[in-house]
This record gives C-alpha cells, sequence and structure tokens, in this order.
C-alpha cells in the first residue's frame, strides 16, 4: 500500500544558499528524474546554470548521487522524520572544453615549451 512514507520532501541547496522546492518525490523516484526537475526549476537570471543534466551534481549526506539509482536507495536513516524536508546540495559542474586547453598550457609551461 503506498502512503506517505513512500514520498520524500526535498529542497536542493544551490551553491549560492538558495534552494529550490521543497517538493515532494515518490521514493522510486530515479537520481536522474531529480536532476531534469532542477533543470525545469532552475531559476531564471542565475548565472553559470546547468545546460544539460550531465551539469548537475546533487549531494546527499556527503555522497554524490548516481543517476541510475532511486531515491528509496539513496535514502539517509535522517530522512525517515515524518513531514521532514532534506536538503540536497547541487553543484553545477559543466563539462569543461577547457580541460584540454588547461593540460596543454600546463604541459607547455611545465615543458618550458610556451
Amino acid at each position: 500500500m503506498a502512503g506517505v512514507q513512500d514520498q520524500l520532501e526535498i529542497k536542493f541547496r544551490l551553491t549560492d544558499g538558495s534552494d529550490i522546492g521543497p517538493k515532494s518525490f515518490p521514493t522510486a523516484t530515479s537520481v536522474a528524474t531529480l536532476k531534469e526537475s532542477i533543470l525545469a526549476q532552475w531559476p531564471k537570471g542565475k548565472d553559470n546554470g546547468p545546460r544539460t543534466v550531465k551539469d548537475v551534481k546533487i549531494i546527499s549526506a556527503g555522497k554524490i548521487l548516481e543517476n541510475s539509482r532511486t531515491l528509496g536507495e539513496c535514502q539517509s536513516p535522517l530522512c525517515d522524520i515524518p513531514g521532514g524536508v532534506t536538503t540536497m546540495h547541487v553543484v553545477v559542474q559543466p563539462p569543461s572544453q577547457e580541460k584540454g586547453t588547461n593540460f596543454l598550457l600546463h604541459t607547455l609551461l611545465s615543458n618550458r615549451l610556451f
């Protein structure tokens, strides 16, 4: 029988201290779906927002959550407080195209080829 226990109230804390949510999610919700929800609710006008789900990292209880896992699988014992809101931290880490450039620059400088 599905009930309130099968739902988690979650708010997502952004790096600037602002929040998205809280919003209720079923425990069967995948982390990838949470990321899609974050993308859809991302505050307009914030700099450096995520462009894709791959840009978003969700951290709960000190662990980066994997896309293929469900909320139920990632649930911390602290989430068992009835009526409580779980805070998950969101980090935007866009795939860096500059990574190769930085590596190349570092290599050139360290080998004095520049």
